[in-house]
């Protein structure tokens, strides 16, 4: 028998209020605009099950009330935890009650896809004869939050064919994004089409915000600042998302046009505005709109959001103001993974990447998980340091991350062993890959050409081809640093000339390595008619020619040569340091003390050749002729007097004619034996490393070194693994891999 009304309400009153007359605040009840009860907070905490005390409120609510109201607190109960069943029950209680589908329906869709039960929202809105724009709307809204454009897009269409609903702003403002997550970049027009006869283009900034951002992913910056100008209240986040478009493109003088606009417009940036802005002002090494920007982000207090910081870094980064973005990253008190990788790739490429290893370090230390591109950036930091250990720890994080088939982190492990002479390793990570794409592949094939390893070059080159991958500038240069580094001075022309015919633009760097080619041959007459095609030709094209008149011994072409780059260049250190070794080689010590005479003059100072070799994960410096700035010098010099002795044994006599100085006999050979890696391998082999020795010195090798470092493999029966300015030297059992052709 059902309770009267007098005994539900006195039911009510005692389970939601307190013995001394204050209303309990786990509830309360009021009565709606027509007289009925409803129940307006927390339910289910004076019952003992959450079933039992539902249902018994639901015959309640159900027996007071004849309008959805009375449902409204019930379906929040149920969607503050996430309960279906009873919102089921809900739905089955409107039904009893006689309450029409499509005046509750609404209220049961969103709940139910507030609770995640998007199956039971389509069930509820299919049996909905009638749908307001609202239920259409919290689909569509649904189906983009949960990146399920395409079910957004159908929705879309399914409102449009079978019903005569308008699109409202919100419709609007959701679809675009999902047209342009799927591409739809003409049903996209048409849609903004109906926008503006609806009048939502000009007068809503949702609808504009929305059709800037549509038009910026889509890649057309112009349609979306066309839109921009047409809206008439512009806010932040409408000028924003232009901005970002722009940076995203690459257009970053109009993004920071667009934020002086907006400066001037009076409409204040927010976080997101500073993080673009800055990107592209470190993009165009804008200093000083950098610095300006930065400024604003003080004044308005959004230098301390973590966004703004990770840009503001990058920005410096790119301009090469390397202490001002570390003192950026101190300021910062929780950086995350965006911010250390920001740091680590933008120190690497500054050139500061032992720093760089430091804060990677720091990184692990401080247990945040690195990704791909920041493992990438740390083993391209070993890679140019030639630190094989380093590089090997790294390797193992790799694979703890699961990162070992990324072409990111693969990239960065076949330059790593690529760097270190590892060939065989190299291929190893590139065959592991899931996916091959150009700059793994230019990777590889680099990697290949500057161990002298040019068929091997050539035969990936060609599957590169095979694949139906286009070829870029690095992919030129790897196939004719190949070519060049193995003697294959026909095939390389031939690989040129077909690179003149094809898309690739050609540069000074493709002609430089093309001269190299040729003038170390011998045809330096072909190699001078090459830069003569150039429009143009800079310094560093004619220095390449010269270099190849010093390894001839081509005095007089020398002499024309430097006319002409002094001409381009006066006071070029590069081509006077060759012109003063050409005489010192041929015997001319005036000229030599001529040259010497001039760079004191211009207060020029020639680059010391230097050594490196990693041992027990630490890198130790070598210079030429410095023999006791080492903590071990005593033990060095020991060893290298044991080696020079040994080579000696076994035929090694000095080439006298690398010593470009006019001194006694037994002076040049003292000269010779202080070469900086002579010196760095002498430590090597008193430290007994273990495996190969890996050297990298900042010059090329001299004549005299390479022979050394040849008989001296033999002699500790070790390979020998050197890096030099132009290539790698492996040297095995007495000989190189070089073939004595560098």
């Amino acid at each position: 028998m059902s309770l009267s009304k007098k005994a539900q309400l006195l039911f009510l009153r005692r389970n939601y209020y307190s013995g001394d007359g204050r209303r309990n605040n786990a509830t309360a009840m009021r009565r709606d605009h027509s007289g009925g009860l409803i129940v307006v907070s927390r339910i289910s905490s004076f019952f003992g099950s959450k079933a039992g005390s539902f249902h018994r409120l639901l015959c309640i609510a159900s027996n007071s009330l004849t309008t959805t109201h009375t449902f409204s607190p019930l379906l929040k109960q149920c969607i503050d935890q996430r309960w279906l069943p009873g919102i089921k029950t809900i739905q089955s209680q409107m039904l009893k009650s006689g309450f029409p589908i499509q005046l509750s329906g609404s209220k049961l869709v969103d709940a139910s896809l507030k609770c995640g039960e998007i199956g039971y929202a389509r069930k509820v809105f299919d049996e909905m004869r009638e749908r307001h724009i609202v239920t259409w709307n919290s689909l569509i809204a649904y189906f983009i939050k949960h990146r399920r454009s395409k079910e957004a897009v159908e929705m879309y269409r399914l409102m449009m064919i079978t019903s005569n609903v308008s699109p409202d702003e919100y419709t609007l403002s959701s679809v675009f994004k999902a047209f342009s997550d799927l591409g739809l970049e003409k049903e996209a027009q048409r849609s903004h089409g109906l926008a503006v006869v609806l009048g939502l283009e000009v007068s809503n900034v949702f609808v504009g915000s929305a059709l800037v951002d549509m038009y910026v992913k889509f890649g057309k910056t112009r349609e979306a600042k066309l839109v921009l100008d047409r809206v008439e209240e512009k806010d932040v986040v409408l000028i924003t998302a232009l901005i970002v478009g722009y940076s995203q493109k690459g257009e970053d003088a109009e993004a920071v046009k667009a934020f002086q606009s907006m400066l001037g417009e009076g409409v204040q940036p927010n976080e997101y505005t500073y993080a673009s802005v800055l990107i592209s002002c470190g993009n165009l090494k804008d200093v000083s709109n950098g610095k300006l920007i930065h400024g604003l982000m003080i004044k308005s207090g959004f230098d301390s959001a973590l966004g703004s910081q990770t840009s503001l870094l990058t920005m410096y980064l790119r301009c090469s103001l390397v202490d001002d973005s570390l003192w950026i990253f101190k300021c910062i008190e929780y950086p995350n993974q965006v911010t250390w990788t920001s740091l680590i790739s933008g120190l690497v490429l500054n050139g500061r990447e032992e720093v760089a290893l430091t804060e990677f370090r720091k990184m692990m230390h401080d247990s945040v998980k690195p990704n791909s591109f920041s493992l990438s950036s740390a083993l391209r930091g070993c890679s140019n340091l030639a630190m094989f250990e380093e590089g090997r720890q790294i390797h193992g994080i790799v694979l703890k991350y699961g990162f070992d088939t990324d072409k990111y982190a693969g990239s960065g492990l076949i330059d790593l062993y690529g760097k270190c002479g590892c060939s065989d390793m190299a291929r190893l990570v590139f065959d592991s890959l899931n996916e091959v794409d150009v700059i793994s592949l230019n990777t590889m094939i680099y990697s290949y050409a500057q161990n002298g390893l040019g068929r091997e070059a050539l035969e990936l080159f060609e599957r590169m081809r095979n694949l139906g991958l286009k070829a870029n500038d690095v992919t030129v240069l790897s196939v004719l640093l190949a070519c060049n580094n193995s003697g294959l001075v026909d095939e390389g022309c031939e690989f040129f000339d077909s690179f003149r015919k094809g898309k690739v633009v050609l540069t000074n760097d493709h002609y430089a390595c093309m001269v190299d080619m040729l003038g170390r041959a011998g045809r330096i007459d072909e190699a001078e008619m090459l830069i003569k095609e150039v429009v143009n030709p800079d310094r560093v094209l004619w220095r390449t020619l010269l270099s190849a008149c010093k390894i001839h011994r081509n005095v007089e072409m020398a002499e024309r040569l430097k006319r002409k780059i002094l001409e381009i260049a006066p006071g070029d250190e590069g081509t006077l340091i060759l012109m003063s070794n050409l005489y010192a080689s041929t015997g001319k010590w005036n000229r030599v003390i001529e040259m010497k005479s001039d760079m004191r003059e211009m207060k020029l100072k020639k680059s010391p050749a230097m050594s490196w070799v990693e041992v027990d994960r630490e890198r130790h410096t070598f210079m030429a002729g410095d023999l006791f700035s080492h903590a071990n010098s005593e033990q060095i010099l020991e060893t290298l007097e044991e080696l020079i002795k040994k080579a000696k044994e076994m035929g090694y006599v000095e080439d006298k004619s690398c010593v470009f100085q006019d001194m006694e006999e037994s002076a040049k050979e003292r000269s010779l034996h202080q070469h900086s890696e002579k010196l760095a391998i002498a430590f090597a082999v008193w430290r007994n490393v273990g495996g190969s020795i890996r050297i990298l010195k900042n010059l090329r090798v001299c004549l005299d070194c390479h022979s050394w470092i040849k008989i001296v493999s033999k002699v500790i029966r070790r390979e020998i693994i050197c890096r030099d300015s132009k290539r790698f030297h492996h040297f095995r059992d007495g000989s190189c891999s070089c073939r004595d052709y560098w």
